[in-house]
Order: structure tokens, then sequence, then C-alpha cells
């Protein structure tokens, strides 16, 4: 079987990530949609959120596994869970300077290799990060997010901070 892994926070996941996703349930037997949490960032949803809203986004792709990525190297996580590939999304150059070095030191820590995707252009413009800028000033990120998402972000919750600095 070949087991490939999405990574990402998806804080929230939107529908560029959902467009890499099946692209990458396309080539691989099974795509593991791996949520991890960064202890260096704020979240706007907790991790069992941003889980529940990948689950229900992605039950009806064939091949789909959500589950969080837990502590440690990615690498590690792929090693353990027979993955021979990380996809990652590309918006732009700039996203594969970002990537480029991440995918040469997973290969020599663990062997997986980095499939990179060309992120389709009417996704180009999108991250977790402005779209929930947008939505925190009122604006309408329907076209953006799937309904899951959606349904969260207006419901009036305040942001979750899991991991405060200070």
């Amino acid at each position: 079987m070949r087991r490939a892994v999405c990574p990402g926070s998806f804080d929230p996941i939107h529908n560029g990530h959902l467009e890499v996703i099946a692209r990458a349930a396309g080539l691989f037997d099974e795509v593991i949609v791996a949520v991890s949490t960064n202890q260096a960032k704020n979240y706007r949803f907790t991790l069992t959120e941003r889980l529940e809203m990948a689950r229900e986004t992605l039950a009806s792709l064939k091949g789909i596994v959500v589950e969080p990525v837990g502590e440690g190297l990615l690498a590690e996580y792929c090693r353990q869970r027979g993955v021979s590939a990380i996809v990652k999304g590309l918006r732009s150059s700039s996203d594969f300077d970002y990537e480029l070095p991440m995918a040469t030191m997973n290969r020599q820590l663990s062997g997986v290799e980095t499939v990179f995707l060309p992120a389709e252009a009417h996704y180009l413009h999108l991250s977790s990060t402005l779209i929930k800028e947008v939505a925190g000033l009122g604006g309408n990120v329907s076209d953006y997010v799937p309904r899951s998402v959606q349904r969260r972000m207006v419901s009036g919750e305040p942001p979750h901070n899991q991991h405060p600095k200070g």
C-alpha cells in the first residue's frame, strides 16, 4: 500500500487544502491528513475542533484518514506510520523556498520523499491566516471554506489560545 501524509495545522482547513488532499488521494492508496500543533502558534480552533472539521469535510473521500501528529518530528511520524511520501501544496515560489529545506531534511532523516503539488489558480491566495483575518473583521469567507468550518467561524465563539505566548 502506498501511503502519504498531508501534514498541517489546518486552523482552519480551507478549500485550497481540500483540493490538494483530494488530488493526493488520487495518487496514493491512503492519505493521512496529519493535524499538527505548533507550540509557538496561537490557534483559532482547538486540536479537537480542527480534527472534527477535517473529518467532517473529508468523510466522503475514499482512502483518507484524519489523525493528530502528536509530539516529535514529522519524519519519525512517517517512519512509524509506513508513509512513503509527504504531500505539500505550493502556492508560490516562496512556498517552495520554505518547504525545500524541510523536504531535504525529512528525506535524510527517514527516507520519506516530499511530493509538491501546485495549487489551482483560484486557490493561490488562500491561507488559514488570511481566512481568519477576513472572518474576524466580518468578511464572508464561505466561498473559501467547507460548511463545517463556516458554521464554526460564524458561531460567535471567541478564538482559542491553546498555547498562549508569554
